[in-house]
Order: C-alpha cells, then sequence, then structure tokens
C-alpha cells in the first residue's frame, strides 16, 4: 500500500482519537475523555490499545509492537505517547525513570485558591495500604507513600451562573513524579478538587453510586461533569519532541 493510500486509510479508521504526531518510531495521540487506553474485562469494550492496534496492523505485522508510555485515566483526556518499536520503548522508558519528561496538565477545580502558584510535596500510597477503603484504587497522603510532587499554576478565576455563582479555577500543574492519582490527590488535599471527580471530589461513595447505577441526574447535580476535568496538555522530552494538545470542547465550553 503506498504511503499516501495508507494515510487516508488511517484517517477513516480513527474512530476515538487523533493523531498528533508520527513516525517510524512512535506516535503521539490525543485521547479523548471516557476511553480506556487498556482493556480492564474481556467484554470488548473500545479501548484506546486496541484501536492502536487496529490503526497500527500493518506495522505490528512487520514486527512492530504498542507500548504506551504515559498511560492516562479513562475520564482523562489528551497527550498520548505510545512506542512502536522496542528501542523506542526503551529510550522512553529511561526518560521517564531519569525524570527527562516534562508533563503539563490543565485542571478546573472548585473554589478560587488563595495562591498563585504553589508546589504540593506530598507522598502518596494507596488508601488500603494503611487504613480501611471502600475504593481499592484510592490513593491518600501517607509517609510511608513513595515520593509525589505537583507544581500548580493559577490560570484563570471564573464563576458560574447555572451553579448559583459558585467558583472555580483553571488551574496548570506540572507533576515531577508519576503517581497514581497524583494530581486529584494534590489538590483535593488544597481543598480544590477538580470538578466532576468521583472520588476526590464532594463524596466518594458518588463513584460507588455510579459503579451501580452509571450516570444519573443525581450525579450530575453533585458533580457537574460527566467526567473530572483533568486534561494531559503538554509533554515534552526535547526540542525535537514536544507534544501539546487544546483544552477540549467540553471543558472549554463549560467555562463559558
Amino acid at each position: 500500500m503506498s504511503e499516501t493510500a495508507l494515510s487516508n486509510a488511517r484517517r477513516r479508521e480513527r474512530r476515538d482519537f487523533k493523531t498528533i504526531d508520527e513516525t517510524d518510531e512512535y506516535i503521539v495521540v490525543d485521547k479523548p475523555p471516557l476511553l480506556l487506553v487498556h482493556p480492564s474485562k474481556p467484554d470488548g469494550t473500545a479501548t484506546l490499545w486496541s484501536e492502536l492496534r487496529h490503526l497500527l496492523a500493518f506495522e505490528i505485522a512487520a514486527g512492530g509492537q504498542i507500548s504506551i508510555v504515559n498511560r492516562l485515566d479513562r475520564e482523562t483526556s489528551g497527550v498520548v505517547l505510545v512506542a512502536k518499536t522496542t528501542a523506542a520503548a526503551r529510550e522512553f522508558g529511561l526518560c521517564m525513570h531519569a525524570r527527562r519528561v516534562t508533563k503539563e496538565y490543565h485542571a478546573i477545580v472548585w473554589g478560587w485558591p488563595h495562591w498563585e502558584s504553589k508546589t504540593v510535596d506530598a507522598p502518596l500510597v494507596r488508601q488500603g495500604e494503611v487504613e480501611r477503603s471502600k475504593i481499592y484504587l484510592k490513593q491518600t497522603i501517607h509517609p510511608r507513600g513513595a515520593e509525589a510532587v505537583t507544581e500548580f499554576e493559577v490560570l484563570r478565576r471564573f464563576r458560574k451562573h447555572m451553579t448559583n455563582g459558585e467558583s472555580f479555577s483553571l488551574l496548570k500543574a506540572h507533576p515531577s513524579t508519576g503517581r497514581t492519582h497524583q494530581i486529584r490527590v494534590h489538590l483535593a488535599s488544597l481543598g480544590h478538587p477538580i470538578v466532576g471527580d468521583k472520588i476526590y471530589g464532594p463524596d466518594e461513595s458518588l463513584y460507588l453510586r455510579f459503579i451501580e447505577t452509571g450516570w444519573t441526574n443525581e450525579l450530575a447535580s453533585r458533580l457537574l461533569l460527566e467526567r473530572h476535568a483533568l486534561h494531559a496538555s503538554r509533554l515534552r522530552i526535547d526540542d525535537e519532541r514536544d507534544w501539546s494538545s487544546p483544552l477540549p470542547r467540553d471543558l472549554s465550553d463549560w467555562m463559558l
């Protein structure tokens, strides 16, 4: 198949994400919210991994692979780097381990922080390891946890008439470590949880209710957004490999 034909075929096949950049060694995609990165159950649910296997079937048949470098939660949107070769996967893995990969996120949070910028240095551990927890994946700040550091910057403060004038803020986050739910936990610890966060927002029981019933009007009235308002907006390794994604429409429209 010619390069043009292959490109056209891929454009037709892209269902749930768009390609930001692609070489023989890697592909960078813009993941939409509510798309799982990896399969969690053998039920045929669409995942980024399965969509990439479909998209890159030609390369895989020729000995390539799919190695997702920076994994995002199902509800988090934004930049995802995927290695297509063993050599690229090793290089990116070493870069991540050496903290040579700069990550930037945008988040919409409850309230107006009294600070313009702030660094949170608070170790994280799975909550069930140090106390009882109804949610297996829930993380908490604890001295026994792994190092976790995040820098935050306020970009905008605003109110929404539809929520009786409640206050919200758009923040930029720079995590220098990559712990599970790191940004979400650190923001909640500051008293500014992410809008739509079912675990670290107003009440963790909302997450359990969502698992049982799916999205309901009651959850919408409490959480305001169907997904947590967190977007992976930039991933940078060096001057040549620096990728970004604008704030998706569901979040930008919500701030209007």
